[in-house]
C-alpha cells in the first residue's frame, strides 16, 4: 500500500503522553498526538493519522520530516513569523503627522500623500499601504463636500438670514 507509515519514534508512549497532556497549546498537542497515534500503531497509513487529526497529510510529512532531522524538541516550538515590520519609516510618520496637522498647506488626499512621500523622502509607496497606515495611525477619512442645487441662489439666502427673526 502506498505511503505506509515507516517513521521510528524514539520516545516511549508514556513519554509522550506525559508531555501531551502537560502541553495547553494545541498545535503542540497535535503533533505530539500524531507521534503517539504512530508509536501506538492504530492506523498503518500516515493518510489515516492525518484524517484522523483533521490535518492535511502535507503537514503531517512535513512535521514526520522535522522529526526525522532535528528530533522531538523542534517539533515542541512553533516558528511563527512574528510581527511584520513597518515600510514606513519613523522620519515619513512624523513628516505626515506634521503635514496633517498644518491648516495652510494640506493635504488634499491619499493619492496627494503619496505623491507628497514621493517628492519629500523619494520613497514610493503603494497608496493603498498608505492609506491604511494613515487611518491607522491618525484616523484620516476623506472628506465630502455636501450635494448643492445646481439652481440655489446665493443672494437670497444671504437675505433669507438677514430678515429672520431670532428664535429664542
Amino acid at each position: 500500500m502506498a505511503r505506509k507509515s515507516t517513521i521510528k519514534v524514539s520516545e516511549s508512549i508514556e513519554e509522550l503522553k506525559k508531555l501531551y497532556k502537560k502541553q495547553k497549546n494545541y498545535r503542540i498537542r497535535t503533533r505530539i498526538k500524531s507521534l503517539i497515534l504512530i508509536k501506538e500503531k492504530k492506523f498503518s497509513r500516515q493518510t489515516d493519522v492525518s484524517l484522523h487529526l483533521g490535518i492535511d497529510y502535507a503537514t503531517l510529512k512535513r512535521w514526520f520530516r522535522k522529526y526525522k532531522e532535528y528530533g522531538l524538541a523542534s517539533l515542541l516550538t512553533i516558528e511563527s513569523g512574528g510581527a511584520k515590520g513597518s515600510c514606513i519609516s519613523n522620519d515619513i510618520h512624523k513628516g505626515l503627522e506634521e503635514k496633517l496637522q498644518d491648516a495652510n498647506n494640506p493635504l488634499l488626499g491619499y493619492w496627494d500623500a503619496v505623491l507628497w512621500v514621493n517628492q519629500q523622502y523619494g520613497e514610493t509607496l503603494n497608496y493603498q499601504t498608505l492609506r491604511s497606515y494613515m487611518i491607522r495611525h491618525f484616523k484620516t477619512k476623506l472628506k465630502h463636500p455636501r450635494k448643492s442645487h445646481y439652481k440655489k441662489d446665493e443672494q437670497a439666502i444671504e437675505a433669507f438670514k438677514k430678515t429672520t427673526p431670532p428664535t429664542s
